[in-house]
């Protein structure tokens, strides 16, 4: 499967991005995942699989951004057990989880955790077809249907001036196209953050080739950071330890986490690190000081001179997406770097 985040930055967005406009289609009717991602028990919940794109949902319902969808395929027999809980009949079993296929030996739809439940819908020899229920982030999702399902009300009908009908009264965006494009202060300004491949932006103005755009999400806020408005920053809930993400690698894949760690060397890894690609830069740290485990961070390709700069043992603090709790060489968790700060003395 290819990594969570691609980090080559390109030199203009209005270049790199393709257009995408709502495609009108009736509630449970199928979708398709648009890039690889999670499938999730509840929203931004445990992981149950990591679906590939184009997999075929049905749209069941939307909650705020979060789409509740069915997954239905094919699971190699052997790798199932019977497991009766929360109305659901197997459970796969099978240590690495297995592939969930559009048809016996077919095209594979996603991976499947160890422990994920699932509701049996048919069998042939040596294999079942199975569905499960499940969340994942709209934004990830393409032809998805309007949330018009469990109570929310139905858009309404359009009007002599409104002949488009109200897809055509949703803000105008675009999706980044190709490994992502850098967002700019203005035009031809300075860089304020790199979208990834297939990010959703809305566009707020137009001047010429130029869009102004508006992307939401999240970033790590330190305990003591200065707050904007005057109000006290709180203090984060406790995050999770290398030894949480190794006792239960799937289930915690794709979380952020933000870790004090110290720098040994910057790496690059060889073909047998199946867990990167071959040669991508990554930094070899400890977590609790000398005496502690270990834990790779993975690093942009851009980035990897600059970090050659850090000197070996000083203090880190790292915010990283998970992309493995356990690597399959070493059982060391591994880490996409968000963001990186050198620590300061003292701390």
């Amino acid at each position: 499967m290819a990594a969570f985040f691609r980090h080559l930055r390109r030199p203009a967005l209005a270049l790199l991005v393709a257009w995408a406009g709502p495609t009108a289609i009736s509630a449970q009717e199928a979708a398709r995942v648009r890039v690889e991602e999670n499938f999730r028990r509840v929203p931004n919940g445990e992981v149950l699989a990591v679906l590939e794109p184009g997999t075929p949902l049905r749209v069941l319902d939307w909650d705020g951004d979060w789409v509740h969808v069915a997954l239905e395929g094919w699971v190699w027999t052997r790798s199932l057990q019977v497991d009766a809980r929360e109305g659901l009949d197997l459970v796969v079993h099978a240590d690495e989880g297995e592939n969930i296929r559009s048809e016996p030996s077919g095209d594979v739809l996603g991976r499947l955790g160890r422990g994920t439940l699932l509701a049996e819908m048919e069998r042939r020899p040596g294999w079942i077809r199975v569905r499960r229920e499940g969340w994942i982030w709209g934004a990830s999702l393409v032809d998805a249907p309007p949330a018009t399902t469990a109570g929310r009300p139905a858009p309404a009908a359009p009007g002599p001036a409104d002949a488009a009908g109200p897809a055509s009264r949703r803000p105008e965006g675009f999706v980044v196209a190709g490994a992502g494009a850098a967002v700019l202060s203005a035009p031809d300004g300075d860089t304020l953050v790199t979208a990834s491949g297939d990010t959703e932006l809305q566009v707020l103005s137009r001047q010429g080739n130029w869009a102004r755009v508006r992307v939401e999400g999240w970033t790590w806020l330190p305990p003591d950071a200065a707050p904007s408005t005057g109000a006290t920053a709180t203090e984060p809930a406790q995050g999770l330890t290398p030894a949480d993400l190794a006792a239960r690698p799937d289930a915690h894949r794709g979380r952020v986490v933000t870790w004090r760690l110290q720098f040994i060397s910057l790496e690059r890894a060889e073909r047998v690190r199946t867990d990167f690609f071959e040669g991508e830069p990554f930094l070899l740290t400890r977590f609790g000081g000398a005496d502690g485990p270990f834990v790779y961070v993975a690093v942009p390709q851009d980035q990897a001179t600059a970090l050659g700069a850090l000197v070996p043992l000083e203090g880190l603090d790292v915010t990283g997406r998970v992309r493995t709790g356990s690597s399959s060489l070493t059982s060391t968790p591994i880490l996409d770097l968000v963001s990186l700060a050198r620590a300061r003395p003292g701390r």
